[in-house]
């Protein structure tokens, strides 16, 4: 098997159900889900980190608002691959609940359900490469701060966005993470205090964070240091600072794992020596 799609369509129809034929005869799993805005908050919580999602956008769609709002919810927490199905004004109708950079390919209609399949076939390949990227969970309460660290990492790191310490708790508790940029001022639960949620459980004790922060004044960074956080990055830097700062932290932990893997090492040829002579 190829994979899972999750398929969400209005109905049944000859050309859901051709779409579907397509895919299952191409090696996928296909998961149909209707517009239902319950069964989307399963969606976010129970599909695997790269999950592919396949929408096949209806009549007016643009007014069923509490689904295009779950939809919304969930592109924005998961690191879902999605598909859209649409005619050419969808596009602009649902760009407001569908960011552009969560879509790999918007298709129009007349479909070419064949081109459809290899696209997703293609898309499906390059997850060898994929899976492989270092995995960072983004944390802010500013939608469009996410959007905008998720567009300058995506390229070199799978990365996953959340606006709230609690959906950061849910997603931790189904998905790894190799490093949290976490909001240092957020409104209910703060970076600060997630930070210290993290430090208490033994599961995410050991999870590298670095403090995304608006003040670089001197006072302000010594009280975001005081919660000895990984490090810190102000959200003011330029891109390419914050990526190079992203690498360099990276970098940073790979030779400090490879030096404890010299020093475990090192004793184990000791203690094989004297056990020997």
């Amino acid at each position: 098997m190829r994979g899972e799609i999750i398929f969400i369509c209005e109905k049944e129809s000859f050309m859901t159900n051709s779409i579907k034929k397509n895919l299952e005869i191409a090696g996928f799993k296909i998961t149909v889900y209707g517009p239902d805005p319950g069964r989307l908050e399963e969606l976010g919580v129970d599909q695997p980190e790269g999950a592919f999602v396949l929408l096949f956008l209806w009549d007016n769609i643009e007014r069923d608002k509490e689904f295009l709002d779950a939809f919304h919810k969930t592109v924005l927490e998961c690191t879902i691959k999605l598909f859209v199905v649409g005619n050419k004004n969808d596009r602009q109708a649902i760009s407001e609940y569908i960011p552009e950079s969560q879509i790999i390919r918007f298709f129009e209609r007349p479909l070419n359900v064949g081109q459809l399949t290899a696209c997703v076939i293609q898309e499906t390949e390059s997850l060898s490469y994929e899976q492989y990227k270092k995995k960072i969970l983004v944390v802010d309460d500013d939608p469009v701060m996410l959007r905008t660290i998720k567009s300058w990492l995506e390229l070199d790191y799978t990365v996953a966005i959340v606006n709230s310490a609690m959906n950061a708790l849910t997603w931790l508790a189904k998905n790894d993470t190799d490093l949290i940029l976490l909001d240092y001022e957020m409104p209910v639960v703060s970076g600060a205090k997630l930070l210290e949620m993290l430090r208490e459980e033994s599961e995410s004790i050991s999870i590298p964070v670095i403090f995304l922060t608006g003040k670089g004044d001197r006072k302000s960074v010594l009280e975001v240091l005081k919660y000895n956080p990984d490090g810190y990055l102000l959200k003011s830097l330029p891109p390419f600072e914050i990526k190079n700062a992203i690498k360099e932290f990276f970098e940073r932990q790979m030779e400090e794992d490879k030096e404890d893997d010299d020093i475990f090492w090192d004793f184990v040829n000791k203690m094989t020596n004297t056990n020997n002579e």
